[in-house]
């Protein structure tokens, strides 16, 4: 028997209580802070759009004078507090730690404090950062276009609340597993930076003779696919059909395989390895064509139609990471322009060196981001672990009178 069986055998045989959250935790709102008055240093501001699930985001982080710190006192948050995003994307839970402080809450985003002795912060992290939980926000929601939650709901929300040893025993064990998929993303980001190193290491020449520098054009033409209407695809069907926002992701939209055969061998069409390119939205993206059948947005998805028996598809993938292109702005939005990438120039070494910079790159690119190996594969295995666990731990028979 686990020791957490003997606690629960112990001080909770019979099930434990159901509680509303506003019982064991303060629910406190947000302030509405002005834009305006942001500044570079000071109290940092946590917004919705920090919240993500199970993290508090580092991007594009804002802060509030130092010198107003008093009169928003009430929306400082403490090391520990659970933040949960109201608007928009509802239900994503995240705490916030010492790192993170001085910071206070932005309004549409809510705090959960716990009362000492009735709740641990980090049970309650555990216990909301469920899909459950996420499941039943977003259907508590209102709002159409966007949903809106409110604090009246959180706050009359039931969970399970076993005696504290009980959760301090389920925290240490939760707590676990998170600190090794902790580890394991200081690990992947610590290869990335090295992976970033040495890639621009290894493609950066300088004055070597050997070096022959050629503008994209020179290796090989501009090619897209021939255009497809909106009125020739449907939301299923045959063959996917990838558009600016839909490369290298789940595709959304579809065209049959006849127009597929038609089109592909009338017009000009990727060969398996070309190196795909989105030349609109997420400029100098790019994605390896795997050869399997589909199709690609004309103008937004290009490829340079390349002899490999002069540069390798590999080498221009590792190349294109370097973002050798200027991007035209005159438009409503930016955008790569056949002629941007004709006229970028990259450095072409002979095909013996191409190779060896391409295995040393492969290794580290499937050590940094291969899915099946390497370190994403054993922190999304340790995720899986964790969630597995979590909702086994977190799952109490209620108490009955």
């Amino acid at each position: 028997m686990s020791r957490l069986d003997e606690l629960i055998a112990e001080l909770c045989p019979n099930g434990v209580e159901y509680l509303k959250l506003k019982d064991v935790a303060e629910v406190l709102n947000g302030y509405a802070f002005k834009s305006k008055q942001y500044v570079d240093k000071g109290i940092r501001v946590i917004r919705i759009s920090d919240v993500q699930k199970g993290r508090i985001s580092d991007k594009d982080v804002k802060y509030y004078p130092e010198a107003s710190k008093k009169e928003i006192e009430r929306y400082m948050l403490n090391d520990g507090d659970i933040v949960v995003s109201l608007t928009g994307d509802v239900g994503r839970v995240a705490q916030i730690q010492d790192v993170h402080l001085p910071a206070a809450l932005n309004q549409r985003v809510a705090c959960l404090r716990g009362h000492t002795g009735k709740v641990l912060n980090r049970y309650l992290f555990h216990l909301l950062d469920q899909v459950s939980f996420e499941s039943d926000a977003i259907q508590a929601g209102r709002g159409s276009a966007q949903k809106n939650l409110s604090t009246v709901w959180l706050g009359n929300y039931l969970i399970p609340i076993p005696p504290i040893e009980v959760q301090e025993e389920i925290v240490r064990i939760l707590d676990t597993f998170t600190s090794l998929t902790a580890e394991l993303t200081a690990e992947l980001t610590a290869r990335r930076k090295q992976y970033e190193y040495y890639r621009d290491f290894l493609l950066t020449f300088g004055n070597n003779p050997d070096i022959k520098w050629m503008t994209l054009g020179e290796i090989g033409p501009v090619c897209m696919c021939k255009r497809i209407m909106k009125a020739e695809t449907s939301p299923v069907g045959d063959v996917p059909f990838f558009k600016i926002g839909t490369l290298g992701k789940e595709p959304d939209a579809f065209i049959s395989q006849e127009k597929y055969d038609e089109y592909r061998k009338a017009f000009s069409f990727p060969k398996k390895g070309d190196i795909l390119i989105s030349a609109a939205g997420t400029i100098g993206r790019t994605v390896i064509y795997d050869g399997k059948p589909a199709y690609f947005q004309d103008s937004n998805i290009v490829w340079i139609d390349n002899d490999e028996s002069k540069v390798l598809n590999k080498y221009l993938y590792y190349c294109y990471a370097m973002k050798p292109w200027s991007i035209s702005t005159g438009g409503t939005i930016a955008r790569l322009y056949n002629d941007n990438i004709s006229k970028a120039k990259i450095p072409v070494p002979p095909l013996e060196e191409q190779e060896r910079i391409v295995a040393i790159l492969d290794r580290f690119d499937a050590l940094c981001n291969d899915l099946t190996s390497g370190i994403p594969a054993e922190i999304e295995a340790r995720q899986k672990q964790y969630e597995y666990y979590r909702d086994k731990l977190l799952s109490f028979k209620e108490v009955t009178a």
